[in-house]
């Protein structure tokens, strides 16, 4: 029997002895069962449940590599990173994430909350479900956990504490590298392109030199504005939802960087929902909660930004007049940079998302795709212009009768 004082990767009847040895939770039950349920990139991840009580937990274990490719060699420091940003995120917004018991820094793991009564939310969208809090909910926790954790409200020593706390260079490079490099250059030829987009895709991204120099300016901004804490892979895959709860996962990505990268990998997210369910002439109602949950999720940020901001601003010259509103323009241009971002490297690069990679029609997946990257490309190059959710969603709509989609 393992006596876990030193690091290996756990098979699912290690982690049944592990949650025995390292918590009371199940109260010495032998009518354990568990069984591995990660699908993310990164991570292992078991559920443990006591078939007899029902009460259940999850264990989520990092390795050395990344489970996408052996070509990511990480440090497995990512766990204590995103076992304490849940636990802060905790405090900061109460009751949108799960509740962290146990970290362990030796096997590498934590042992958390099981929200297995909750859907992700990406399975969600494309089984066509409405959540009438999400908008709601997920602003909420963005303004919490990124002006909170900013200079605006933070002692500045303390804050740059936190920044040394949260270097996470490994994952950053991964976000470096498949966010801002690759989709625009394919240096390393590992893009996977939908081959009846391919041609079109290398002349429309990777042959606009316009698109590309603003990609790399947006990579140095990434790289170099230590802004808040960000969760720092904010997609529709790290969230859970029911129709009355809300959970943001797996912030293992986070570090201090330009609140618009959480922002914007939410509208872009709930943009790839929308594409799909438009080529895919989805029912009206969820078409239209849609669009009303991406003009909301823009508009009530700003609101509960502004609102957070007179409420809890400690920096002496954040409460000039004005300063706020010049504020909140910054973090929405790198918002709707973000959305391009994201938009275009879940399109022309490695990592893919379900809501377009499963449309089965391949007419429909050319438009979803290419509606997508019409957007995108309008989101980076004309980011200062996107100051409201009516803005963010006219490009989407504008984009899907473009020439180009038909």
């Amino acid at each position: 029997m393992a006596d876990f004082n030193s690091y290996f990767l756990m098979n699912a009847d290690e982690v049944i002895q592990y949650v025995k040895s390292k918590t009371s939770f199940f109260d010495g039950s032998n009518n354990l069962k568990c069984a591995e349920i990660g699908d993310g990139n990164l991570n292992y991840v078991f559920r443990v449940i006591d078939e007899e009580s029902g009460k259940s937990v999850i264990v989520k274990q990092a390795g050395d590599t990344a489970r996408i490719s052996d070509e990511f060699k990480l440090s497995t420091n990512r766990i204590r990173i995103e076992s304490n940003v849940l636990k802060l995120e905790g405090e900061l917004a109460p009751g949108l994430v799960p509740e962290v018991y146990l970290y362990d820094n030796v096997m590498n793991c934590c042992v958390m909350e099981d929200l297995s009564d909750h859907t992700i939310l990406r399975t969600a969208l494309m089984e066509e479900r409405i959540f009438p809090k999400l908008a709601d909910d997920l602003t909420t926790f963005m303004v919490n956990t990124l002006l909170l954790t900013s200079d605006v409200v933070m002692e500045h020593k303390e804050k740059k504490a936190r920044v040394q706390d949260y270097i996470n260079p490994e994952l950053c490079e991964i976000s470096e590298d498949l966010v801002y490099s690759e989709p625009f250059t394919d240096h390393n030829n590992r893009n996977d392109l939908f081959p009846a987009n391919k041609e079109w895709i290398e002349q429309n991204i990777y042959a606009d030199d316009a698109l590309r120099f603003e990609a790399a300016k947006l990579k140095f901004a990434f790289m170099t504005n230590a802004q808040a804490l960000v969760h720092g892979d904010l997609h529709s895959g790290s969230v859970f939802v029911k129709e009355d709860s809300t959970k943001v996962i797996d912030p293992e990505f986070a570090f201090y960087g330009p609140m618009g990268y959480d922002a914007g990998n939410v509208v872009a997210n709930l943009m790839f929902a929308w594409s799909r369910a438009h080529v895919t002439k989805a029912d009206e109602k969820y078409l239209s909660w849609l669009e009303e949950t991406i003009r909301d999720t823009v508009d009530l940020f700003a609101e509960k930004f502004l609102a957070s901001w007179k409420g809890n601003v400690t920096e002496i010259m954040a409460k000039e007049r004005g300063f706020d509103r010049w504020y909140l323009d910054t973090v929405l241009k790198d918002t709707a940079a973000v959305t391009g971002m994201e938009m275009v490297r879940r399109i022309a690069g490695l990592a893919k998302v379900k809501d377009l990679t499963t449309i089965s029609d391949e007419q429909q997946r050319v438009k979803a795709e290419r509606l997508c990257l019409t957007a995108a490309k309008q989101f980076i190059l004309k980011a200062a212009r996107f100051k409201t959710g009516e803005d963010f969603l006219r490009v989407l709509k504008d984009s899907a009768l473009n020439h180009n989609v038909q």
